[in-house]
C-alpha cells in the first residue's frame, strides 16, 4: 500500500485493486493533465509554434514529483486545462483564460466526480520559439509559476477530498508562489481590495481560517456522502445534508461568496442527483439550504420537490 494510498484514503473499483496486486507497477507523478489551446483569435504564421505549447506545459505537470507521496499510475489525478489565447504582441507576450478542471474516481464505482472547475482570465506570458521550462518554487516566471500556483491549488482541493484540512500544505505553497508573482509586478499577480475573483481573492479566502468550516464540508461531503453512497444512501444522504449544513453555517458569518461558488458551480447537478431518492423530508430540507446558499442553480434544485 502506498503512502498515497493511506494519506488520501483513496479507493478503488475491482480493476484497481489488481493492479495494486502486481508487484512490478512502476511509480508515476500525481497528476494525468491534458492541455487544449485555442490560439484561433491570434492565428498567424509567425506563431506557428504555439502548436508546441500543450506538450510542453503536459509535460512540465505531468513529469515533475510534485509531493511526496508515492503515486501508482491509476492513482494519478485527472485534470484538463483550456487556454484560449485572445491576444499576443511583437514581443511575444500572450494574454489568455485558463479553465482547471480535475476529477477523482468514486468509491465502488467506475465513475469520476468533478472535483474542481476553476477559471482565470486574466495569464500573461512571454513565450518564443524553443523556450523551456524549468520548475523553481523560489524564481517567479509568468509561465510556470502560474501553472505552479494552480497545480498546488488543484492538490490541495484533491487532498481536500480525501482527508479533513489535507490540502494545507499545497494551499500554503500556492500563497509562497502567488507572494513570487506578487512581488514581480506582473499582471494578474496584484492584491486586489475585497475577495476578488481572481488569484489574490482564491488564495486569500482558502488560507483564511474562516472558510475552514467549508473545507471540512467539503471533506465530508466527498468522503462520507459521495464515497459511500453505494454501500448505504440514506447514511450517505445524511452525511451530504450534514454537510450541506454546515456550509449553511458557514456562509452566514464569512463575507466572500468566491469558495462557495466555486463548489456549488461544480456540483450543483451532482448534488441533486444524489439526494432524488430521499424522503421527501429529506428533499425539502435540502432544497430549503440549497436555494439559501445557492440562488443561482434553484432551477436544478426545484427537482428534490418533485
Amino acid at each position: 500500500m502506498t503512502k498515497t494510498f493511506q494519506k488520501k484514503l483513496k479507493n478503488f473499483t475491482l480493476p484497481f485493486i489488481a493492479l495494486l496486486m502486481m508487484p512490478t507497477l512502476l511509480l508515476a507523478q500525481e497528476f494525468n493533465c491534458s492541455i487544449t489551446v485555442n490560439d484561433r483569435q491570434i492565428s498567424a504564421s509567425s506563431y506557428d509554434y504555439i502548436s508546441e505549447l500543450p506538450d510542453l506545459l503536459s509535460n512540465y505537470i505531468n513529469r515533475h514529483r510534485w509531493t511526496n507521496d508515492n503515486y501508482q499510475t491509476h492513482e494519478r489525478i485527472v485534470c484538463n486545462i483550456q487556454i484560449l489565447l485572445t491576444a499576443v504582441d511583437s514581443n511575444f507576450n500572450f494574454t489568455s483564460e485558463v479553465v482547471f478542471t480535475i476529477r477523482r474516481p468514486v468509491y465502488d464505482t467506475n465513475q469520476q466526480s468533478l472535483t474542481l472547475v476553476l477559471s482565470d482570465n486574466n495569464w500573461r506570458f512571454n513565450y518564443n520559439r524553443g523556450k523551456s521550462l524549468i520548475h523553481d518554487d523560489l524564481q517567479f516566471d509568468d509561465m510556470t509559476s502560474f501553472i505552479d500556483f494552480y497545480v498546488y491549488i488543484m492538490l490541495g482541493f484533491d487532498y481536500d477530498s480525501f482527508s479533513e484540512l489535507g490540502g494545507t500544505p499545497y494551499f500554503s505553497r500556492a500563497q509562497s508562489v502567488f507572494d513570487l508573482g506578487q512581488n514581480s509586478g506582473v499582471a494578474g499577480w496584484g492584491r486586489s481590495i475585497g475577495a476578488q475573483r481572481n488569484r489574490y481573492g482564491l488564495i486569500t479566502d482558502i488560507m483564511n481560517p474562516g472558510f475552514q468550516d467549508l473545507r471540512s464540508a467539503f471533506y465530508r461531503y466527498h468522503r462520507l456522502g459521495l464515497d459511500q453512497f453505494t454501500l448505504d444512501p440514506e447514511i450517505a444522504r445524511n452525511h451530504i445534508l450534514n454537510s450541506l449544513e454546515t456550509i449553511q453555517d458557514a456562509k452566514r458569518v464569512t463575507t466572500g461568496n468566491y469558495l462557495f461558488d466555486i463548489f456549488f458551480s461544480t456540483k450543483y447537478t451532482e448534488i441533486v442527483a444524489m439526494l432524488l431518492g430521499a424522503e421527501a423530508e429529506t428533499r425539502l430540507e435540502a432544497y430549503n439550504i440549497l436555494r439559501d446558499v445557492d440562488p443561482a442553480h434553484t432551477s436544478e434544485y426545484e427537482k428534490l420537490q418533485n
